[in-house]
């Protein structure tokens, strides 16, 4: 009976998780943006939105499968589809708590594997700072894409935060409570490092699987493999966002400028709140609606544009709630019949 009901909620809590998530984030919406919503499903061509889906789902395949280039200087050799499923898994957390993602992607790792956790995390920690390598690659390429729009698009973000407020209600610039902020937080680290042996030892035992992993990204055997697909990561992350475009007539015809530039305020929106949710649309109009007609116009954001990074959000939180909680639920599922 107990089996019975472990594996009852195994199978039941990703799925209640999924739901959740799906009211969540509309519930989160207000009036107005659940308008523009609606607007933006009604004017779009799915096809382009299915074929965006399936190049993100592509992108997180080939992460699962790079991901095991670098666990294998480590000794361990994890299955495609485990690290597959721990991926999703990590993207799914990351939808219920910003940054839970890579702890989570270990310790599936963990429980499917039995890839220690902290080499697991260590490995995740490297893959970060390859893929932190390469945005910032596409940010500069972006930046030499937007030369001649520079003055334009630094005037937009900047009437866009006086609309949006930028100082608290006291009158301080939100950068000093930014700061406090910080400084706290890292008081707080200190003091719990200093008294908690535990998680002395945990923080070491995390910088020692860091280590390892980028010793392992450095003498791995198959280090072409890894560049490969790593370039194919972020090359079908630029093509799930540019394919969205042609679902809808105005944004299709943004040029490549504005595609990398969305891109990047795009993944700004995601960084600085949980999920993207509406700061990833504002976020993505704002640079866009610059290369389109009517720029000039009182409206920093253009409805099209808007639109456009609804659909985008829309398209890609639900893959990860589908997909992510499938990954859950196998991942569930492989677990009870080993057990059993």
């Amino acid at each position: 009976m107990k089996k019975a009901v472990i594996g009852f909620l195994k199978l039941a809590i990703p799925i209640a998780l999924g739901i959740w998530l799906v009211v969540y984030f509309y519930s989160a919406l207000d009036e107005k943006q659940r308008e523009q919503l609606f607007t933006a499903f009604r004017q779009a061509d799915l096809k382009w939105l299915f074929a965006s889906v399936l190049l993100g789902w592509l992108s997180h395949v080939s992460r699962g499968w790079r991901w095991r280039y670098v666990l294998e200087p480590m000794g361990y050799a994890p299955g495609f589809w485990n690290c597959y499923h721990a991926v999703m898994n990590g993207y799914f957390m990351n939808m219920l708590v910003q940054r839970a993602g890579e702890a989570s992607r270990a310790v599936s790792l963990y429980r499917s594997e039995g890839v220690p956790f902290e080499k697991g995390f260590g490995s995740i920690l490297a893959e970060r700072v390859i893929d932190m390598v390469m945005l910032l690659i596409i940010a500069g390429v972006t930046l030499l894409l937007q030369v001649e729009k520079l003055d334009l698009l630094q005037t937009r973000i900047a009437a866009f935060r006086a609309g949006q407020g930028t100082k608290a209600a006291s009158g301080t610039p939100w950068w000093v409570w930014a700061v406090i902020v910080v400084v706290i937080c890292v008081a707080i680290g200190v003091w719990l490092l200093l008294t908690r042996p535990l998680l002395r030892t945990r923080l070491k035992d995390t910088v020692r699987g860091f280590m390892d992993g980028m010793r392992s990204v450095l003498r791995m055997r198959r280090t072409a493999a890894f560049v490969l697909h790593t370039f194919l990561i972020w090359g079908l992350y630029i093509g799930m966002f540019w394919v969205g475009f042609f679902a809808l007539p105005t944004t299709a015809e943004v040029p490549a400028a504005g595609v990398f530039a969305g891109f990047i305020a795009g993944s700004i929106g995601i960084a600085l709140v949980q999920g993207g949710i509406g700061v990833y649309p504002a976020f993505v109009a704002l640079i866009v609606s610059a290369y389109m007609p009517g720029v000039d116009s009182a409206d920093l954001l253009q409805p099209d544009a808007l639109a456009m990074g609804w659909l985008l959000w829309v398209a890609q939180t639900l893959m990860i709630i589908v997909l992510g909680g499938l990954s859950l639920l196998l991942s569930a599922a492989a677990k009870r019949r080993a057990t059993s």
